[in-house]
């Protein structure tokens, strides 16, 4: 199991509280081993200990308050061997120069630090506490875990195309131009799927939060999916504002998707951020339960690629109650594609930064339009829980 080192002041009673009901569990919660000098020392020198608990550590948890001179200096060390990412800096909320509690002859965060990301605590609410705790354990574990890369293209560019060109004269026919392309692959599949349950896996996967599901699957003669030699297919045009659908799902897992946009059937001259993220965040989603249920191993690499098109000339905007009036971005390019390497664990790890990876492309073609983390996060977060915004 990888290893978490916890730097702390020893023998406090209100620190050894938090060390217990916060840091331990918050870290096994995401499969850690923590360790703490006092807790884990094997009677070597401790100085040598510490610094083989700091080398050797995944996370790095240091809590900053009283001002430990010995906490500094190991923060120090972590910091000049390169493990700066994998430290996480706490404090007692009256460290905080912004928190009522705090006294100009109390303690509080060294100038050194001040500046850092540190994460305050209150002592009267260490739940709280320990649920922000272990999100950031989760962020970082994200953004410390190495780049899955497949071995070698996994995309049938042949089998694409020959997709592309059906779904894009479907997509003229009921009169839009904007699109959403999604694809995804399996680097060396040895899935062999019968359509039957080709179907079945599609009907189980879909996500109705949005209303109208990726891939979906229609009871109508004339909408439902159909059986070919090697998947199923399916082409849905609905109604008079040509809201158009078409996707494919082969035998061997590769899935393709080209449908209308949202914003065509509402603001056809715009791009709604938030609608782009929930999208993504379903696509991501449906991958997720569709490979499930086909059976693929949960460390299998699956490639996704999303492209956006009929994009020249639109404003970035939204749907709801996150308008960004008046800000006018427009976006000059007419396609933009983006692909991510993950795996079915690393879909539900990785969620968030899956999503801003897939729209961050997008979004910066409008005038370098940069969404706050926090704003995605939420969208994301609302989406699984079965809202939408």
């Amino acid at each position: 199991m990888p290893q978490a080192f916890i730097i702390m002041q020893i023998g406090n009673p209100q620190l050894d509280a938090v060390y217990y009901e916060v840091m331990v569990p918050a870290l096994k919660a995401c499969d850690l081993d923590p360790k703490r000098v006092d807790k884990h020392n094997e009677g070597r020198l401790l100085k040598s200990e510490i610094v083989d608990f700091i080398e050797s550590s995944d996370i790095i948890v240091a809590d900053l308050t009283n001002e430990r001179p010995n906490c500094y200096l190991e923060v120090g060390y972590a910091m000049g061997i390169d493990k700066f990412r994998n430290l996480i800096l706490t404090a007692r909320e009256d460290h905080h120069p912004d928190s009522p509690n705090y006294r100009r002859d109390g303690p509080k965060i060294r100038f050194d630090l001040s500046g850092y990301d540190i994460l305050f605590w209150d002592p009267n609410d260490l739940l709280t506490f320990r649920s922000e705790m272990e999100s950031r354990i989760r962020r970082r574990q994200a953004i410390l875990a190495p780049k899955v890369v497949a071995p070698s293209t996994p995309w049938d560019q042949e089998w694409i195309s020959e997709n592309y060109e059906i779904a894009i004269e479907g997509l003229k026919q009921s009169g839009k131009t904007g699109f959403m392309e999604v694809r995804f692959a399996v680097a060396d599949s040895s899935l062999n799927v019968p359509q039957s349950k080709l179907l079945e896996a599609a009907e189980q996967a879909q996500i109705h939060t949005f209303g109208w599901p990726l891939g979906i699957v229609l009871p109508a003669d004339e909408d439902r999916p159909r059986p070919k030699t090697d998947g199923i297919v399916a082409e849905v045009a609905v109604g008079a504002r040509g809201r158009y659908d078409y996707w494919m799902l082969r035998r061997n897992g590769d899935f393709y998707l080209l449908k209308s946009l949202f914003e065509d059937e509402r603001q056809p001259n715009q791009i709604f951020f938030n609608t782009r993220i929930v999208r993504i965040t379903e696509a991501l989603l449906y991958c997720g339960r569709l490979y499930t249920r086909l059976g693929l191993p949960s460390e299998a690499l699956i490639s996704i690629g999303v492209r956006h098109g009929g994009l020249k000339g639109r404003t970035l905007g939204a749907v709801g109650n996150r308008d960004l009036r008046p800000i006018q971005l427009t976006i000059t390019e007419n396609e933009v594609y983006t692909e991510v390497v993950t795996t079915l664990e690393g879909i539900e790890r990785d969620l968030v930064d899956l999503v801003e990876s897939l729209t961050q492309s997008l979004f910066m073609l409008f005038d370098f339009f940069q969404l706050g983390k926090g704003v995605l996060e939420d969208i994301v977060n609302r989406f699984v829980e079965g809202k939408v915004t």
